[in-house]
């Protein structure tokens, strides 16, 4: 069994927000995110297949997601804050701290 830290490994420069898949199983998969002023481009909106679960564990962000009204609603996250997106929920990262990492741990389920 090797050991890791969620926040060890992490590169001083950051061009391109960073995916790390921590594992993946038939029906879930875990993955650590790391922005640094990074956001989603202005044209899309994920709506994935499967729910998604995901915290900061540090930093801080702001998404912007489609409500039931089909209204823009935005929600700020900082260390320690967590949400539950639903499959098919639009969503976007709208803003990340842009001089600090901010570390996402993300399961998709």
């Amino acid at each position: 069994m090797r050991l890791n830290n969620i926040f060890n490994n992490i590169p001083k420069d950051i061009p391109d927000e960073l995916f790390e898949e921590l594992t993946v199983g038939d029906n879930i998969k875990i993955e650590r995110i790391i922005s640094k002023g990074h956001s989603s481009p202005e044209s899309g909106w994920y709506d994935q297949e499967n729910n998604e679960w995901v915290m900061v564990l540090k930093g801080e962000a702001s998404l912007t997601m489609i409500n039931a009204n089909g209204l823009e609603e935005n929600i700020t996250l900082v260390a320690g804050d967590y949400l539950n997106i639903p499959a098919h929920q639009k969503h976007k990262v709208s803003w990340t701290h842009p001089t600090l990492e901010t570390i996402w741990l993300a399961v998709h389920y």
